[in-house]
């Protein structure tokens, strides 16, 4: 075997590993494996939203540090003549170079930081929304609202018991059991207290 020969062997084996990661990512369940070296990582969230990490040597990084290794291995013994040790150290170098850019795109652009969550941002009392469905007396109707940039619907009584009709805005004075129930928000800009600004 000469050192072309196993140079395109590394890069058939990285290519492959390669395509596997990436039918893994389409949810196949390829086994994972992670190694973790000093303990070097970077956080980030996964699609269930439990916080993990993303290691420096993980699948990814090693078929990509193999793919190129092997790429730049295999041309520069094929078509240059180097010593085979200059090569090698060539071949490493452009590895490690190709494995960084993987990794910080894994941990820079596609992991997204943790995001706290306020349950404040959630409270659904003093949303303001538009009846898209008649709340009829004593009934049931709709609302649709935006809340925490999201565009949301959840059915909706009237908090005297009267009618409401459909695009009628409505402020929630109260939540419960799924149900929100709102008053017009003319209602409650013409009311005495807000009137007099007390």
């Amino acid at each position: 075997m000469t050192w072309s020969d196993f140079y395109l062997i590394c890069f058939a084996l990285g290519f492959i590993l390669s395509l596997l990661s990436l039918l893994g990512s389409a949810h196949l369940h390829l086994p994972h494996f992670d190694f973790h070296i000093g303990g070097s990582h970077a956080h980030a969230t996964h699609a269930g939203g439990a916080a993990g990490e993303v290691t420096v040597i993980n699948f990814g990084t090693v078929s990509a540090f193999l793919a190129w290794f092997g790429g730049a291995g295999y041309l520069i013994t094929r078509f240059y003549s180097f010593w085979f040790l200059i090569a090698l150290g060539l071949a490493c170098v452009s590895g490690l170079v190709g494995a960084a850019l993987i990794f910080f795109f894994l941990a820079k652009v596609l992991i997204q930081k943790d995001e706290e969550l306020n349950p404040a941002d959630y409270d659904m009392v003093g949303v303001l929304g538009t009846v898209s469905s008649v709340i009829r007396p004593s009934g049931t109707g709709e609302l649709i609202f935006s809340q925490a940039g999201v565009r949301r619907a959840t059915p909706a009584r009237s908090e005297d018991g009267l009618e409401i009709g459909k695009g009628t805005e409505v402020v929630v004075t109260r939540y419960e059991r799924g149900i929100a129930y709102v008053r017009p928000w003319e209602e409650l800009t013409n009311s005495p207290v807000l009137s007099d600004g007390k």
